[in-house]
């Protein structure tokens, strides 16, 4: 049985952690923030290097998270979607990863003690997108990548 040494993330279900537990799996990676685009015949998501345009390129962080429902709708709050359902999120990311029973990756800030771990190990987005202010929709298609760790 866990005891209070082992960390939140190890002895708590993803429903049972507080706000600031929640808040803190985030990596800081960024890739949530991407543009998907999904197949209408074959329904597969492909994810894009086009950024939502409230993404800070560099910190990869949002640039007005409490406010981001607001000022982008369709922004997904992970805490409101069923955990069944994030799939759709990286393979690196630490929602999905707890939500399949796997562990923490070694670069994951939690584990790291530091923000730039991420960064440090290739698998956030930092200076590898655009803003979506500057691509035209009908132009989304070109900019399909494949990311570290992505499935």
């Amino acid at each position: 049985m866990p005891n209070r040494e082992t960390p939140f993330w190890q002895r708590k279900a993803l429903s049972e952690m507080s706000e600031s537990e929640w808040e803190s799996l985030c990596d800081g990676c960024g890739r949530c923030c991407l543009h998907r685009l999904q197949d209408e015949d074959s329904e597969e998501v492909y994810t894009t290097n086009i950024a939502c345009r409230l993404l800070d390129t560099h910190s990869c962080q949002c640039g007005d998270y409490t406010n981001r429902k607001k000022i982008v709708p369709d922004c997904i709050q992970l805490r409101e979607q069923d955990l069944r359902k994030f799939d759709w999120l990286p393979y690196t990311c630490a929602y999905r990863t707890l939500a399949e029973g796997r562990a923490l990756e070694s670069w994951h800030p939690l584990l790291s003690g530091s923000a730039e771990s991420v960064h440090e190990a290739g698998i956030s987005v930092r200076g590898c997108v655009i803003s979506e202010e500057l691509v035209h929709p009908d132009d989304f298609e070109e900019h399909i990548v494949t990311w570290v760790g992505d499935e």
